[in-house]
């Protein structure tokens, strides 16, 4: 199999940016009057739903099962999104979130070798903005072909639709790509659309059953162990 694309999940992926999610959303609550406080026990249940308004609503059906909701609730998860958002965003251009080990030389290598890279992620560009203008300098589009994130497919993750958007953008088949995910949404997202996916863990995933992964790693700090693994013939 000759690869001509990596496809990247973003949150956990390429970066452990989770908590930093965690803290930002009890900073919005707060700012707007909430008593509500995401701990990483409750978090780590709520990443069981992917997409951060969807994650509220998740929160308020599932776990305050005495909230009445107001008649503008939709209107108030996306206003509580977009102060999150803020916070969170804040937290990467300060240089609070790094991009995991091995990450910066993947994309950097991949790129000189003329692989097509992609971003399958179901945050907000303004995060991958965020998150990427620091780890890769201002001009990080330049290394992607393809960057899909947010609401531009109407099911997020689990379901495949933000794969088969890349991998429309990109006029390439499943079979020409390799997916690099964190998590079980993120993994049978990757397998429905066809695509054979690698899982770089994290403290929030560590757990999760990734049955039909090509291949789990703890990081990418051992890139030669990953090239040799998928079969990437990279300079090391």
């Amino acid at each position: 199999m000759t690869i001509k694309a990596i496809i990247f999940d973003v949150d956990g992926t390429l970066a452990d940016t989770e908590d930093a999610h965690r803290i930002a959303f009890n900073k919005a609550f707060a700012e707007n009057g909430l008593a509500w406080n995401w701990d990483v026990a409750l978090y780590d249940k709520l990443l069981k739903v992917t997409g951060g308004k969807e994650r509220i609503k998740y929160f308020v059906s599932d776990f305050l099962t005495d909230y009445t909701k107001p008649d503008n609730f939709d209107d108030l998860v996306k206003h509580l999104h977009a102060v999150k958002t803020g916070h969170y965003t804040a937290m990467l251009r300060d240089g609070l979130i790094p991009l995991r080990p091995g990450i910066r030389q993947l994309i950097q290598d991949a790129h000189k070798a003329g692989i097509k890279l992609a971003i399958a992620t179901t945050t907000t560009a303004e995060n991958v903005t965020a998150l990427l203008e620091v780890g890769l300098g201002a001009d990080w589009e330049n290394y992607f072909a393809a960057n899909g994130c947010g609401d531009i497919v109407p099911s997020k993750k689990p379901a495949p639709d933000i794969y088969h958007w890349v991998l429309n953008k990109l006029q390439l088949s499943a079979a020409d790509c390799i997916a690099l995910e964190d998590s079980n949404n993120g993994l049978r997202a990757a397998l429905a659309a066809g695509i054979k996916t690698y899982v770089t863990v994290n403290p929030y995933t560590s757990k999760q059953d990734f049955s039909g992964a090509a291949g789990v790693f703890s990081d990418l700090g051992n890139l030669p162990q990953f090239y040799h693994s998928t079969g990437l013939s990279l300079p090391i």
